[in-house]
């Protein structure tokens, strides 16, 4: 016996989405004329969000920060981008197939070199678009230098992990899940 798509939960919503893409075509199709009169329409302004430097794999990347589970973060990162990060609390229940980490430094500024959101190291991401498993929404994991005299700018998550199994830092899962995809990465942008 074969299993429709709509009996498999993921396959569910995938067949969902699809039907929903494909009535969207239709209806464009349908509605070419007037979509054919609105190109020439403004609305005025286009707001933009900030990008945010970070690392991944070795290479300095461009991210954004557009949403956050937890209010204060949002806050945080609202007043420092000057652009408004949604809050969305269910972000947290996310399964983790869906998340990927994001590690942020924030014990004490680095004295050289370019600065993250919250004023330390730029963040450190894993699995940048191209590697099996990416996502924008990303598990903040929390890094300390156990020695601040040791700390220096790490550019990877395999860096970070080293450091993590060799106690020169402590993690700490934030349990905040903020979407943050990325407009550069290392052999690509959008």
């Amino acid at each position: 016996m074969r299993t429709r798509p709509e009996q498999v939960p993921g396959r569910r919503v995938a067949a969902l989405a699809l039907v929903a893409v494909r009535q969207e075509l239709v209806a464009a199709q349908m509605d070419m004329p007037k979509m054919k009169s609105m190109a020439g329409m403004t609305t005025g302004a286009v707001p933009t969000i900030p990008p945010v430097t970070g690392y991944s794999v070795g290479q300095e990347i461009l991210f954004l920060h557009t949403e956050a589970s937890d209010p204060d973060i949002a806050k945080i990162l609202t007043d420092m981008m000057g652009s408004a990060v949604l809050v969305v609390p269910s972000l947290a229940t996310a399964p983790q197939e869906m998340l990927s980490r994001v590690y942020v430094c924030y014990q004490r500024p680095v004295s050289a070199g370019p600065m993250g959101p919250l004023g330390f190291q730029p963040d450190v991401f894993e699995k940048p678009p191209g590697d099996a498993g990416y996502t924008p929404l990303r598990n903040v994991v929390l890094v300390t230098w156990t020695d601040s005299n040791s700390a220096r700018i790490l550019k990877s998550a395999a860096d970070v992990r080293d450091a993590i199994s060799t106690e020169e830092l402590q993690a700490e899962d934030s349990g905040i899940v903020v979407n943050m995809p990325m407009i550069t990465w290392p052999g690509g942008q959008r």
